[in-house]
């Protein structure tokens, strides 16, 4: 079996009030699925690429919620280890347009993922990681350490998550990383925070060696070495998960062989769809 693209990197059970409001005020929650690396993957199967999500889960309800409701999106997760010994992760979303989110994730079964996983993976065009997954543990690094050795187009994005860690640790490490892969997306933001830099340009003097480096700007737009397409003017409900819905569009493109402003343009048209919708990932037939 071959497919597409393989997105690695671990994914958690998400608690939500239902309807909308703070979570302090209590009552009706919606569980759900959500991760960086399993929303690229949902919303690229949702465009007709043949995906799959690697990484483990633990042996208990939530783990079989995860699998169950990605696969939903038409992924491939046979290649999504069960951990008899670990829990699946859970994290709380507090709803609105600065959302903020609560993890509960030390010690759970994707943490406890290492190198060997990539041995058991569909023969892929490319595989997509994140600095989320680095961040996660020493065998977690190990395992994106030898993603981006593979001998396949490989796509990485930075995704720096200061609960994780500090910048003066992340930021040497992700720069390593990112030049490695063969494309890179960064948002701007998060850039400057790492690494001091201020526009694109720099962004990309900084990382010379991938392919292609896309940098995100919010509601500016994104770049990729000289080309620049605006955001289009979107009504937020939410903006988790627009970061992962842009790689996803974006990456369809590159399976195509667009062009590169129209892989921009396809990362925007499904962000946006990302940003009207509460959940991680939006059904894109309701949606675009």
């Amino acid at each position: 079996m071959s497919v597409d693209v393989v997105c690695v990197g671990e994914s958690m059970a998400l608690v939500t009030p239902d309807p909308p409001r703070p979570l302090a005020d209590g009552g009706p929650m919606r569980l759900d699925a959500a991760g960086a690396e399993s929303t690229v993957a949902s919303y690229l199967a949702q465009l007709g690429a043949r995906a799959a999500w690697a990484s483990a889960v633990g042996a208990d309800p939530l783990g079989a919620l995860l699998r169950t409701r990605i696969a939903s999106y038409g992924v491939d997760v046979s290649g999504v280890v069960i951990d008899p010994d670990a829990p699946t992760g859970v994290y709380f979303k507090d709803p609105g347009a600065e959302t903020t989110v609560y993890y509960y994730r030390a010690g759970s079964a994707a943490s406890r993922l290492g190198p060997a996983v990539l041995d058991h993976l569909p023969a892929t065009r490319i595989l997509h990681t994140s600095g989320i997954t680095p961040a996660l543990s020493g065998s977690c690094a190990a395992l994106v350490d030898a993603a981006l050795g593979l001998d396949v187009v490989t796509s990485f994005d930075v995704n720096y998550r200061a609960r994780l860690w500090p910048v003066a640790e992340a930021a040497p490490i992700l720069a390593g990383l990112a030049r490695r892969a063969d494309v890179v997306f960064v948002g701007l933001d998060e850039a400057q925070t790492l690494w001091g830099v201020q526009t694109a340009a720099d962004v990309r003097a900084l990382l010379p060696e991938p392919t292609r480096v896309v940098v995100k700007d919010g509601a500016v737009g994104a770049w990729s070495d000289d080309v620049f397409v605006p955001a289009p003017t979107v009504d937020v409900v939410e903006p988790v998960g627009a970061g992962d819905a842009f790689a996803a569009g974006y990456l369809f493109g590159l399976l195509g062989d667009a062009a590169e402003a129209d892989r921009l343009r396809l990362g925007h048209r499904i962000a946006g769809a990302a940003l009207r919708v509460t959940g991680d990932v939006a059904r894109l037939e309701d949606s675009c």
